[in-house]
């Protein structure tokens, strides 16, 4: 535990790439917990929240990551995660550690390592839980990497919630495509369920009690919050990566799944929205494009 508690003094700047609504709790987190904090964005006004909580906002990237111990990116896609990397690349010191906290596959974690320059290690960290979790310290992160990278960074993403070791690189990201491939079936499975209760004059208020002690509990519940930001567009992603994964390995419900999400009416909108939740409402993606 003493060396743990060495490297948590020692890492006491941290750069957060991404500032979207879950980039912003987990730096409104970080912050409460008295860690300094740089952040950037794409678009710079939605690092302003972070800003008057106390990080300071960078005007680039590589500004961002030049005096940082630990980089955590909290972006869209993996494209997004590649851009930003290289324009890091020059600039951020050995020793380093680089923590990738958005839902990319593990395929392009492999890819990505090779972005940074020898000494700076890559843990994929992605993460399950909403927003409001991530501002309590309650989310799960699923840690992959090297162990001793890992060990490094672990003081630090336990401000977070509770580390999940899952193992050598890209572990985290590939555990995250099994637990986001639950939660995409799930969700509209749910949302055909409500929809033959409609069809055969079954009440929703009716339905969703007696669906949610069933088999399909915790998805009934994810298909009708109202305080989640897990949008269509990014769920479509998820499901695209894990169809890709599978190599042609047929999976009948996640492909079905994947073209529903294809198809949703309201991309921007949280997946609940598959369940009729919220129709009207404009929502934000959970990670920023740089």
């Amino acid at each position: 535990m003493g060396g743990r508690r060495l490297a948590f003094r020692s890492m006491t700047v941290i750069a957060l790439l991404g500032t979207g609504t879950m980039g912003t709790a987990i730096g409104r987190r970080l912050l409460a917990t008295g860690r300094r904090l740089t952040v950037w964005n794409r678009t710079p006004a939605r690092t302003g929240p972070l800003v008057t909580a106390g990080a300071r906002a960078a005007a680039t990237p590589a500004e961002a990551v030049r005096d940082a111990d630990v980089v955590i990116t909290m972006l869209t896609d993996a494209t997004a995660v590649r851009e930003v990397l290289l324009k890091v690349a020059a600039v951020v010191r050995p020793g380093t550690h680089l923590v990738e906290m958005s839902t990319i596959g593990p395929r392009a974690v492999a890819e990505l390592a090779g972005c940074l320059p020898a000494g700076v290690p890559l843990v994929d960290a992605p993460i399950a839980g909403s927003a409001g979790a991530a501002e309590a310290g309650r989310l799960v992160v699923l840690a992959g990497g090297a162990a001793a990278a890992v060990d490094r960074v672990a003081p630090v993403l336990e401000l977070l919630g509770t580390v999940r070791r899952c193992g050598g690189p890209g572990s985290g990201a590939a555990l995250k495509l099994v637990l986001n491939t639950a939660l995409v079936t799930a969700v509209t499975a749910t949302a055909d369920a409500l929809a033959v209760a409609a069809a055969v004059g079954v009440d929703r208020r009716t339905a969703v009690e007696a669906l949610a002690p069933g088999p399909l509990g915790g998805a009934v519940a994810r298909a009708t919050a109202t305080d989640a930001a897990f949008a269509v567009t990014l769920a479509a992603k998820d499901a695209r990566l894990a169809l890709d994964a599978l190599g042609g390995v047929p999976a009948p419900v996640l492909q079905a799944a994947a073209s529903v999400l294809a198809a949703a009416p309201h991309p921007d909108g949280d997946i609940a929205f598959l369940a009729g939740v919220r129709p009207t409402d404009a929502a934000t993606h959970d990670k920023e494009q740089p």
